[in-house]
Parts: C-alpha cells; sequence; structure tokens
C-alpha cells in the first residue's frame, strides 16, 4: 500500500530511539513528513532509514541538543527554510538520575535532568509557537511527554519527577498563551512503555516499601498511536491530558 503525504509537519524529540523512534515511524505512517530532532545523529539516521521504508524522502534528521538555545534555534530555523511551517511537535527527549537518595544526588545530575526534561521542553514549544504564530495557516499542535510521575513519585527520583510534574504547568501554560493563535497544548502521561529506558523493570524495581517487583509494560506502539490520534484531531479539539500505561502497573495505589 502507497502511503501519501497529509502535507503536514511534525516535528520529535529524542527520534532516535524508545517511544521518539515509534512515534516518528506512525506520524510517518500516518501522512506525516517528520523532522527527527536528537543529540546523536546516527541514531537519527537509523530512524530515518526505517521511515525511508514506509515513504521516501518522509523525514529530515537534525542533530539537536534540547537543553541548548541555540542548538533549538538552529532546529527551527531549519525547519523554516526547508518546509515553511510546523505543524505539530512531540516535546519527547528527556532523562533521568540514577535511583539514590535525595541527598546524594549531584546538582550536576540535578542540572542535566532539567536541562533536557523541562527546559529543553519549554525551548522546543517556544521556537514551535513563535513559528506557529507567523505561519498560514497560523497555529498548531504542542505535545508533551509527561509521564505518569506527573501524577505520583518512584522513590528516589526527585529529579525526574520534579520536572514532570513541571511538565504539567507548562502544558497548561502553553494552552492558555497559545489559545488567540490557534495553538493547542497536550500531555500524554505514559506508564511503562516497553523501551530500553524501561528494560530494568523486567528484573524489578525498588517499591515506596522497599522491596524490589517486576512490573508489567506494554508494547511502545499504543503510545504511538495516542500521539497520532492527537496530532489528527482538527485544532478546534484537543486532548489536554490523557494517561496511557500497562494495565497491571503499580500507579493506582502507589505509596
Amino acid at each position: 500500500m502507497t502511503i501519501q503525504s497529509n502535507n503536514k509537519i511534525a516535528m520529535v524529540t529524542g527520534a532516535g530511539t524508545g517511544i521518539g523512534r515509534a512515534t516518528a515511524l506512525a506520524l510517518v505512517r500516518a501522512g506525516y513528513t517528520v523532522v527527527l530532532a536528537g543529540r546523536k545523529l546516527d541514531a537519527l539516521q537509523a530512524t530515518s532509514d526505517m521511515a525511508s521504508s514506509i515513504r521516501a524522502g518522509s523525514t529530515l534528521a537534525v542533530t539537536t541538543d534540547a537543553s541548548n538555545p541555540d542548538s533549538v534555534k538552529a532546529l527551527f530555523d531549519k525547519i523554516e527554510s526547508t518546509y515553511g511551517r510546523i505543524d505539530v511537535i512531540f516535546n519527547n527527549a528527556g532523562m533521568g538520575a540514577p535511583t539514590i537518595p535525595m541527598d546524594e544526588i549531584t546538582f550536576e545530575q540535578w542540572s542535566a535532568v532539567v536541562g533536557i526534561n523541562l527546559t529543553g521542553s519549554f525551548l522546543c514549544a517556544q521556537g514551535a509557537m513563535r513559528l506557529m504564530k507567523k505561519q498560514s495557516p497560523m497555529g498548531g499542535r504542542i505535545i508533551n511527554n509527561g509521564s505518569i510521575s506527573a501524577h505520583a513519585p518512584r522513590p528516589m527520583s526527585a529529579p525526574y519527577t520534579a520536572t514532570k510534574h513541571a511538565i504539567t504547568g507548562l502544558t497548561k501554560s502553553i494552552a492558555l498563551d497559545g489559545r488567540a493563535h490557534n495553538i493547542t497544548a497536550s500531555q500524554i502521561d505514559i506508564g511503562n512503555a516497553a523501551t530500553d529506558m524501561t528494560q530494568r523493570m523486567v528484573g524489578g524495581v525498588i517499591q515506596p516499601r522497599g522491596d524490589m517487583m517486576v512490573e508489567d509494560r506494554m508494547d511502545v506502539n499504543h503510545v504511538a498511536d495516542m500521539v497520532v490520534h492527537i496530532a489528527n484531531l482538527p485544532l478546534e479539539t484537543n486532548v489536554l491530558f490523557t494517561t496511557i500505561m500497562a494495565t497491571k502497573m503499580p500507579l493506582v495505589g502507589r505509596g
């Protein structure tokens, strides 16, 4: 089956692996041309090669450090000069700190997590809003990867949990400030998608009581499908917050 372009441009951060890669490929299948952003060009190129087997010329790989303002500016300059617009972005790039007591976290570890998870999402949203406000037709959609840690922390996860709670405030601010310009914001809180990042759960992860427990995971493609569903909504309709998670993971009742 030949997949036709829908003439819309999407951008995904952290597109070289995991949720980002799965989402980028799902968007290509849905007809989007996708800008792949991430720190490692070889990983982005691997995603691009996969996308080319779905639809030739469907991606553009741009090496980007989302925590760096100059790098993000260069990313959006490239998007504007190449396509002239952006319709959807998925702020997906993220990282965690070591699972150690809060008082042992170094400032450098804290700053690295805040830099990519929160500052990176802000900078990319800012760049997208600037382009969305001046393009014609005006508007677009910003989707943030929130995580279920935006609701409930895991033990010894202060940097990651703090940034994901902050993403909730950022999402609401984007939705409010973007309203007059036909810009929507959504937050997808994801629990235990099966990626390399969650592989440790197969062997067991620490629980609030201090014991270790194996946690269920779900197919990452279900997350990608959710992003595509939101991306495809008309701009007069929005999913502000949604949670997608492995059914049997310990979220409800955590703690």
